[in-house]
């Protein structure tokens, strides 16, 4: 079955490790019959949630005028949602952050909440793993909290510069799971 994929990117380096394996991940997908909308967070201009509990109550899902908006009803219609990054001091990157924060506006409208997959790929420069710790949890919670079930996660440790992914199976892994989809 065709599902439509939003996949969120968060790093600025356009040829960096992470959105190397979101075009994995996205190749992927795409074999598999499914549409896949990318979204790069580094691109978008999202301002902070301010908590104001005014979400979809102006015909948007925020009353801020900015970025959010437009790809809100994305998310929203969409039957599976991917995380691509690279850890950025011991956490998800400000982008993706800023976007994350404003799925409040499906929480508490109860609009884009349950039924949906959703998985996670990241890297970062550090040896070990446990440095993506933080990012997992922010993820798992996320997901948990939407009721959004988690088809798997791409953690990849030991990458920094340009092309280091290639060491690794990080593509591969990007790939196959596309496959749970």
């Amino acid at each position: 079955m065709s599902k439509k994929i939003i996949v969120f990117t968060s790093s600025a380096r356009k040829k960096g490790n992470s959105n190397a394996m979101a075009e994995a991940f996205i190749t992927a997908a795409e074999v598999q019959g499914h549409r896949v909308i990318r979204i790069d967070t580094a691109d978008l201009m999202v301002k902070p949630c301010l908590g104001c509990k005014q979400c979809f109550s102006k015909g948007q899902a925020c009353v801020v005028q900015d970025d959010f908006n437009k790809i809100a009803p994305e998310v929203e219609t969409a039957d599976g949602v991917v995380f691509v990054l690279p850890l950025y001091w011991y956490a998800l990157p400000a982008a993706l952050k800023a976007v994350l924060d404003k799925f409040y506006a499906f929480y508490i409208s109860h609009r884009g909440v349950g039924g949906k997959e959703c998985a996670l790929i990241a890297c970062c420069e550090e040896l070990d793993a446990t440095a993506m710790s933080g990012v997992k949890f922010a993820y798992r919670k996320s997901a948990e909290l939407l009721e959004w079930e988690s088809v798997g996660e791409v953690l990849v440790p030991g990458v920094d510069v340009l092309g280091d992914i290639k060491k690794t199976d990080g593509e591969a892994q990007a790939a196959a799971l596309a496959k749970k989809f």
